[in-house]
């Protein structure tokens, strides 16, 4: 199991970029969290298999076509708090 804390930026509030990263995570079987920070990045908390997640840190380097990504910051974390869904905060 890994966990990651991707941190994008670029135009990605107010374009529907949580809602599609929820419904992205969902399709690939990870769990953890999306939300919005005040400087206007989105910050995603993903656990899953290491196979789960390389399609879904690609596809954040992109994100929905309403978005401009202009860079994604990826820590891996302890993985110590088990996610059993993936949901927006």
């Amino acid at each position: 199991m890994r966990t990651v804390r991707l941190i994008i930026s670029g135009r990605v509030q107010g374009v529907y970029f949580r809602r599609f990263t929820k419904h992205k995570a969902h399709d690939l079987g990870i769990n953890g969290t999306v939300c919005n920070r005040a400087d206007g990045s989105v910050e995603i908390i993903a656990q899953a298999e290491a196979g789960k997640l390389e399609p879904f840190i690609k596809w954040c380097h992109k994100g929905p076509i309403t978005a401009r990504v202009d860079k994604v910051e990826i820590k891996d974390l302890d993985g110590s708090h088990p996610y059993q869904s993936f949901e927006i905060i």
